[in-house]
């Protein structure tokens, strides 16, 4: 089964309005401090780090020995399990870790659930010639080490399994401290939706209690063949100096560049949309805006209409010194946003200077130039400097 955009914008429009009705009430489970679920052993989750990685290349065998129909059946039930759970995990995620939106935590459950490739992209290549017959297939790596992030800590296990387990894989997975029950507890849930279907056992697994001295030993443990690593520099550059190959991102930061040219309404719009989603969390999001002279008081203005709120340049003086945690070119030329803050609301942020909004508050926008900490630092969080440029050559 398949959702549709109107499907999908009817749920999240259901959820945010249970949400807000939730939080007016004190009791509620979104507005109350109850204690995380705890997660037992089993459904892929150990206390031993070599158990887990030896049940996850056991598994990968038998995975191995299955027909690719079986496969695919695997895959169609880790998508249902993915829809089917988009919003309890997205709460989850959320309460745990603290940053984010749930709405968009459910866009993100629901896009990978249904467009994560499968097994679609594994058909055989075959051609002749005067040569003969050359036919390539695909074949997998074996055990694939997997480290998750605490920004998008459930998200990663559906697209990583989906993926991963499609070209015949298993993967051990490194949960962050941080958001490490919702990431457990997605992977409990995608080990369940394999074997209700008749598939291994401990395709997935990861630790209970996860460290950064384990995420250590998994990088380097000779039947992990090959990382993906969602997450910082610091884990990318641990990871490529494992000896493995590596699958990793580079620095993000994207800028919008807008001049006289672009539709000004749709333009702020679809900024602010874009830079708030998540809280700013996704490395994709706007995180700068460049605009041309001509048009940067139109797009100012829209900006605002859709949920912008701007600060001075006093505010922002202060904002900057709670936001960015090391300036660039003070012992770290690129610069660090302060963790406290990353991924949380603008309400929550603005507080910190004294400033009080609502939630219909979606992103703060400060105008400064363009060797602004604010603009070289990337923050991932829903602070949006503002930069004027004469034109867009300059």
């Amino acid at each position: 089964m398949t959702i549709n955009e109107e499907q999908i914008r009817s749920i999240v429009q259901s959820v945010v309005q249970r949400l807000a009705d939730e939080t007016a009430t004190p009791s509620s489970p979104a507005a109350s401090s109850s204690p995380l679920p705890q997660i037992s052993a089993g459904d892929g989750i150990f206390d031993d780090l070599e158990a887990a990685i030896n049940a996850a290349e056991t598994a990968q065998k038998e995975l191995m020995r299955l027909p690719l129909a079986k496969r695919e059946e695997i895959i169609e039930a880790m998508r249902q399990a993915g829809r089917d759970n988009a919003e309890k995990m997205s709460l989850l995620a959320v309460r745990e870790s603290g940053m984010g939106r749930v709405e968009s935590k459910i866009k993100k459950h629901l896009l990978v659930s249904n467009k994560t490739p499968g097994l679609e992209d594994l058909q055989p290549i075959a051609w002749t010639g005067d040569h003969g017959l050359t036919l390539v297939e695909r074949a997998p790596f074996g055990v694939i080490g997997a480290i998750i992030p605490s920004t998008n800590p459930t998200s990663t296990v559906i697209c990583n399994s989906i993926g991963m387990i499609a070209a015949g894989n298993s993967v051990v997975f490194g949960p962050h401290p941080g958001a490490k029950t919702a990431s457990q507890t997605m992977i409990q849930i995608m080990n369940r939706a394999i074997t209700g279907v008749g598939g291994p056992a401990n395709l997935l697994v990861a630790l209970r209690e996860p460290t950064i001295e384990a995420a250590g030993v998994l990088m380097k443990h000779p039947k992990i063949k090959i990382l993906m690593i969602t997450g910082g520099p610091g884990v990318v550059k641990a990871a490529m100096q494992s000896g493995k190959k590596v699958i990793a991102a580079g620095p993000g930061n994207p800028p919008v560049v807008v001049d006289e040219t672009a539709d000004i309404p749709r333009a702020g719009k679809m900024i602010v949309e874009g830079a708030s989603f998540d809280n700013n969390i996704v490395c994709v999001c706007e995180k700068e805006i460049f605009a041309v002279e001509k048009i940067a008081d139109q797009l100012k203005a829209e900006l605002i209409k859709n949920g912008a709120y701007e600060i001075n340049k006093e505010q922002t003086a202060a904002l900057t010194k709670i936001v960015i945690a090391k300036l660039p070119g003070t012992g770290d030329e690129e610069g660090a946003a302060n963790k406290k803050f990353v991924g949380r609301s603008p309400k929550t942020i603005l507080k910190e200077i004294g400033i009080t909004v609502g939630d219909e508050v979606k992103i703060v926008l400060a105008e400064v130039d363009a060797h602004h900490p604010l603009v070289l630092v990337e923050q991932l969080m829903p602070v949006i400097p503002f930069v004027r440029v004469p034109d867009v050559d300059t």
